[in-house]
């Protein structure tokens, strides 16, 4: 199986790192939304910064990216997948399809069928979201919001991404809020008091 790790903040607009992940190799690795390339949705309805992304055989096993929800409409939906949805700024939105009611509000991950044809309300003007999409087949996937303190050991892949305060690892340098990495195995480092870190970790299935 041929694994391909991609950084996509940081870099020039248009282009894409990517590292070959045979095992550890390719971790840990930063990724930015402050420089990440934003690409607009068809609906017009808001933008997207791709973070990283997990390739197993050229196909998607995960993807991290930012989003700006600038209006209400319909949500992209992504057949086949799973997703975490968290709010990072602004007052959220609902999500709903006449059966399915979701309440995105700050801080509180929200996970979903991908393939879902949802309607967004923005619940008071534009909101940013961090967004994890994964295929269910190749990978499992949760969040949690860590708030301050000592990061804890965790097995597999693991995203930290930072909302605010920080996030210092030993070796690896500080984390500021739209900084983030990925790591492999256990992660030792501490966010500030008062901070919020987004942490995912992922499993194979």
């Amino acid at each position: 199986m041929r694994n391909q790790l991609k950084a996509c903040g940081g870099l020039q607009p248009g282009s894409m790192s990517k590292l070959i992940n045979n095992g550890p190799r390719g971790y840990p690795m930063r990724f930015s939304a402050l420089t990440a390339r934003p690409v607009p949705w068809k609906n017009g309805g808001g933008i997207t910064r791709e973070l990283a992304v997990q390739e197993e055989d050229g196909q998607i096993a995960w993807r991290l990216s930012l989003a700006e929800i600038e209006r209400s409409g319909p949500f992209s939906a992504f057949s086949g997948y799973a997703r975490i949805h968290c709010i990072v700024q602004g007052a959220g939105h609902t999500l709903s399809d006449g059966h399915i009611r979701l309440e995105a509000r700050p801080l509180k991950p929200v996970s979903f069928d991908g393939g879902l044809a949802l309607d967004c309300r923005l619940r008071d003007g534009v909101c940013k979201a961090f967004n994890v999409i994964y295929d269910p087949n190749r990978v499992t996937a949760k969040a949690e919001i860590l708030n301050g303190g000592a990061l804890r050991d965790c097995e597999g892949i693991q995203a930290f991404f930072v909302v605010s305060g920080s996030l210092e690892i030993p070796g690896k340098g500080r984390f500021f809020p739209g900084e983030g990495v990925i790591a492999q195995g256990a992660a030792t480092g501490k966010v500030s008091d008062g901070g919020a870190v987004i942490h995912v970790q992922f499993s194979p299935v």
